[in-house]
């Protein structure tokens, strides 16, 4: 695995501060059950890093003291995590809104088969990865197989209620480029993924969410080791949208890792990048889940690197897609 902080260091991206807190996304660990070639957490079957119980209820602790109204689930497959199931119920019953960044194969995994039932009893919104809708493509982003089993799970989902008018259960899908270049324009994509995924196999969602491939971790490492790093920085920041600029997630969530460490977003998460403190306010050098429960991080600076032009190219990218500034 090539290193690509030392590459993202140095950069020209303009200063950014963090507003209201709304968001915490919390990684619950790297353990998944796929290894995909775009993943920026280099997460698969043989990772054993998970959350803990005593930081599970930290989480409970902190949405609580400081009012947070969503609650983002990711990994790995979050789910394989033991205590993803009560930390749901307990959000939920505070009243937050959960989501579960879910691969759709996981539904499938022994010990899961009543998954889907769980989330919808639960109102969770699903945030489904799928990243074509052509067999191929997916095959040879995520595994052979992985499509099949995507479709059915969608299938099993709107059987549920997912996706479907009036329901209250919301699906939204996940796209990734495959190679270093731009997602095209995500309106344009989700009206093709509609049609087809209905064409040929009944389903139906609520939004697709389009999302620029960051060069850290395994994708980073890959285009280090073809060459092709610079090229694709040089495009992510020719790319650059001033009116993205304020519309960045990191401005309004805080990534959460599952020792309970805290960045800006999940990108500078996997690039050892924590929450930076400003002078004046007592966080720590290190931040922690605990500190939140007594520290407003309104106002602090964002950590960027040049991996932030990937969220301001273009039409912008974020968790929840391309940016609407």
């Amino acid at each position: 695995m090539h290193a690509t902080l030392p590459l993202l260091e140095a950069t020209t991206f303009p200063a950014l501060h963090r507003g209201a807190l709304t968001t915490l996304q919390v990684n619950l660990g790297y353990r998944c059950n796929q290894t995909c070639v775009h993943c920026h957490v280099n997460a698969g079957p043989n990772r054993t890093e998970m959350m803990d119980d005593a930081h599970l209820d930290l989480v409970v602790d902190v949405l609580r003291a400081r009012s947070i109204g969503v609650l983002d689930l990711t990994g790995g497959a979050p789910e394989l995590n033991e205590g993803f199931r009560h930390l749901v119920r307990r959000a939920r019953a505070l009243g937050v809104h959960v989501m579960d960044r879910c691969n759709l194969t996981i539904l499938f995994e022994p010990g899961q088969e009543d998954l889907a039932e769980f989330l919808a009893g639960q109102q969770v919104e699903v945030v489904a990865s799928l990243p074509c809708y052509s067999l191929d493509n997916v095959d040879k982003q995520r595994g052979k197989g992985v499509f099949d089993k995507s479709i059915a799970a969608l299938q099993k989902l709107n059987a549920l209620g997912y996706g479907q008018p009036g329901s209250g259960l919301r699906l939204s899908l996940v796209y990734n480029p495959q190679g270093p270049s731009l997602p095209p324009e995500q309106g344009a994509l989700q009206a093709d993924y509609k049609r087809e995924l209905k064409a040929h196999f009944g389903i139906d969602f609520n939004e697709l969410f389009v999302i620029t491939n960051m060069p850290i971790q395994r994708f980073g490492s890959m285009l280090v080791s073809k060459g092709q790093f610079h090229s694709y920085m040089q495009l992510l920041r020719s790319s650059f949208t001033e009116n993205n600029h304020a519309a960045v997630m990191c401005r309004n969530l805080i990534s959460v890792d599952w020792q309970g460490h805290l960045y800006d977003c999940d990108f500078n998460q996997q690039l050892g990048l924590p929450l930076p403190a400003a002078e004046g306010l007592p966080f720590k050098p290190r931040p922690h889940l605990a500190d939140l429960l007594e520290q407003d991080p309104a106002g602090l600076p964002v950590r960027i690197a040049d991996h932030c032009f990937g969220c301001t190219a273009g039409q912008g990218s974020s968790c929840g897609g391309a940016l609407k500034a």
